[in-house]
């Protein structure tokens, strides 16, 4: 992780970053529904999920998003801020044992509020290792222009 200054001017449309893999675990599943409480069977109990269509357990949704979106955290911008989420999508189910992996394509600029900023939107795609798309979601920046 490291500092790298990205200014308004400097975002180009549809320029494209992709993550490393990052492959999901019992412990995972087990972390996240212990912060979030969410012990729902769909993610917990392997023999319900056996009686299912799905026949397995499912990711929580949040946490494919929480796991996708940090894969993209690996330069720290100081001239931009987030200012959130959009249009967020659970496209297909991640199971135990799937890799996933983030591209980050540069989908929208705009003008703010604020002369002296410009908006920047990332259109976050999160992958499997079959190369399917998971969850994506569009993340919305706030962004300094040069002085």
């Amino acid at each position: 992780m490291y500092f790298k200054s990205t200014f308004f001017e400097d975002y180009q449309l549809n320029n494209k970053r992709v993550t490393l893999g990052r492959t999901i675990t019992e412990t995972d599943f087990v972390v996240h529904a212990g912060h979030t409480g969410d012990f729902f069977p769909h993610h917990m109990d392997e023999e319900w999920c056996k009686t299912q269509p799905f026949g397995q357990r499912i990711a929580h949704g949040t946490m494919i998003f929480s796991i996708g979106i940090g894969l993209t955290a690996s330069e720290i911008n100081p001239e931009a801020f987030s200012k959130g989420y959009d249009r967020m999508r659970f496209v297909k189910p991640v199971h135990i044992g799937d890799t996933i992996h983030s591209e980050i394509t540069i989908s929208e600029k705009g003008e703010a509020k604020r002369p002296e900023m410009g908006t920047v939107t990332e259109h976050v795609e999160i992958i499997n290792q079959k190369g399917e798309v998971v969850l994506v979601c569009d993340h919305l920046l706030l962004v300094k222009r040069k002085a």
